[in-house]
């Protein structure tokens, strides 16, 4: 047990508290919280995304249960929990029941490690990127057991498929990790937020011209993860019915889904941790006052992580809605012969570049006031990247309007 772990079990229950109940104090610290901010990531993104897809495709979405089509999502949890609970009479019972609970632990294990302030986090650990890496992949297991035992070949199918993309989507996204490692010089998830303090310019997303490459290639590489458009190829609805959850009913097929969207949310978090400031706000005197009080430092630090999170996990909705499923083939193409390559390129050109060119002032950037030829080249590169991938979307856009429009003529 970590000192600060411990310290909080002490101040809940006392020093003299036994095993179990330091271990019920815990839980009740963090593990309750947790779960009640997992379960409102699950509704609001439920939400966001009816509401998203329902705006791009020119309609308005749910409207009738709650202001809006707010509490739509609360009524199919409630319909959700009336439904009855089926098991395939060939299914392994065991293991069937057992695969949603793996889903679901993989994402909530990670919680322990992503910060949400200054302060806010259950255990800082100093392998933490390494934690992560390490416990994203029992979200699969859960996934490839569910398609295991429910004997059906289609939810066996999205079980294979599930495999095959995280074994190789894992290797870009790994290297990603060993980028911000080799630029940090640490595994510790605040250490690296702690140096991107300061000005917008500090952000590792800037840091050299490599690091937004670096950014794209995980957030990719987290698409895939999460089995997201147009990596859904484990669900495939037109494809394999369900994919790996095509037997699963009533509550465990929900657990399903908010397994996928708070892994939604862990990727996005970790993406605002790595490489867009974490807590910062960019602003170096708005920081600077908020590091002056602990309790609005934390409270606000939490709001901009919430904030930009929610900002990349509406990008994630927005290419959902916007880009077509790719082949298996495609898939495989774009991890192991363009993604690879270009994370191996842009690990050793940014540790290089950090090498040869260190940041302005301090060791690590920590005290820099102003930026570098790294920072504005790697703005201009990211600039340039967005920009050349907005008029991509665009003109994929307008190409599907305008073929739609030809055969509505005809």
């Amino acid at each position: 047990m970590s000192m600060d772990t411990k310290t909080l079990v002490d101040w809940v229950l006392g020093s003299d508290a036994g095993f179990w109940w330091r271990f019920a104090g815990v839980a009740a610290a963090w593990a309750l919280p947790i779960t009640l901010w997992v379960s409102l990531v699950g509704l609001i993104s439920i939400w966001l995304e009816r509401k998203i897809s329902a705006h791009i495709q020119c309609r308005l979405g749910p409207m009738e249960v709650g202001p809006h089509g707010a509490l739509q999502t609360i009524a199919d949890g409630v319909k959700l929990l009336a439904k009855e609970d089926l098991i395939p009479d060939g299914a392994d019972r065991m293991l069937f029941a057992l695969a949603p609970i793996l889903a679901f632990a993989g994402t909530f294990v990670s919680f322990a490690v992503i910060p949400f302030g200054p302060d806010l986090i259950i255990t800082d650990l100093d392998t933490g990127l390494y934690f992560l890496a390490a416990i994203g992949s029992l979200e699969a297991i859960g996934v490839i057991a569910a398609g295991w035992a429910s004997n059906n070949k289609w939810a066996l199918f999205g079980s294979v498929r599930a495999a095959t993309q995280v074994v190789c989507y894992e290797i870009p996204m790994g290297l990603a990790f060993v980028t911000v490692a080799a630029v940090a010089g640490t595994l510790s998830m605040t250490e690296i937020v702690e140096q991107q303090n300061g000005m917008l310019w500090n952000w590792y997303l800037f840091r050299n011209p490599f690091m937004p490459l670096a950014f794209i290639s995980y957030y990719i590489a987290s698409l895939a993860e999460c089995k997201r458009a147009p990596f859904d190829l484990p669900e495939a609805e037109s494809e394999l019915v369900s994919g790996f959850h095509t037997e699963y009913s009533g509550m465990r097929f929900a657990i399903f889904f908010l397994a996928e969207y708070a892994a939604m949310y862990v990727v996005s978090a970790l993406a605002v941790v790595l490489f867009l400031g974490g807590w910062y706000t960019g602003i170096a005197p708005v920081d600077k006052a908020l590091a002056a009080s602990p309790l609005w430092g934390n409270v606000v630090g939490a709001l901009v992580i919430i904030t930009k999170s929610f900002a990349l996990i509406f990008v994630q909705m927005w290419l959902r809605w916007t880009l077509p499923r790719v082949r298996l083939d495609q898939m495989m193409h774009l991890c192991l012969k363009v993604m690879v390559p270009i994370g191996m390129f842009v690990l050793v050109f940014a540790a290089l570049w950090q090498a040869l060119l260190p940041y302005a002032g301090a060791l690590n950037g920590r005290e820099a006031l102003y930026p570098t030829l790294g920072s504005v080249t790697g703005l201009v590169v990211f600039l340039v990247l967005v920009i050349g991938g907005w008029m991509w979307v665009r003109g994929v856009i307008r190409a599907t309007t305008s073929y739609k429009t030809a055969n509505y003529r005809t």
